[in-house]
């Protein structure tokens, strides 16, 4: 009979994490541990502890995952802005092991910046989205370095900063 209830409980849960995207996976993950741990122990405390602690581990993983393609899409784009002359455009594409999230548009080196401590270039770069046949394009700097091209533009580190930006 839990066992039957659980799942009422969890086919929502489930439903509503895949309507969200993303966003919701460590909260989809911490309820559905959380109400297994309810059901299988009885014990509701531990349920959620056990459903506070999956959820925060799940978004860590995410956000780690997700940073991680990031800067493989900035190095990317980087390394192109590098190898190019001014004023040439050329495509730049990022595949990620996961068939998830790769990107490609065109990348044109606009100005070179030489100061005595660094050598950088502007660049504008634009992500394709083929599904919508849209283009949107962004300046960006790079910068030269030992290990070759790193992305040189800062970025606010979270989305709630709204028109502090």
């Amino acid at each position: 009979m839990r066992r039957c209830r659980a799942l009422r409980v969890l086919a929502p849960m489930l439903a509503v994490a895949i309507a969200g995207g993303c966003a919701s996976v460590g909260d989809l993950t911490g309820a559905v541990a959380g109400v297994a741990t309810g059901a299988v122990t009885g014990n509701p405390a531990l349920a959620a502890g056990v459903a506070i602690g999956v959820s925060a581990a799940a978004d860590a993983g995410a956000k780690y995952v997700f940073r991680n393609w990031q800067q493989a899409e900035q190095d990317s784009i980087a390394a192109t802005i590098g190898a190019m002359p001014v004023e040439q455009q050329q495509r730049w594409e990022i595949r990620h092991p996961l068939p998830y999230a790769n990107e490609h548009g065109w990348v044109r080196v606009v100005r070179v910046i030489r100061t005595p401590l660094a050598e950088c270039r502007e660049a504008l770069f634009s992500v394709d989205d083929d599904a919508r046949q849209q283009r949107a394009w962004f300046l960006t700097t790079a910068c030269r370095q030992d290990a070759g091209w790193k992305w040189a533009a800062a970025e606010p580190a979270v989305p709630r900063w709204g028109n502090l930006q």
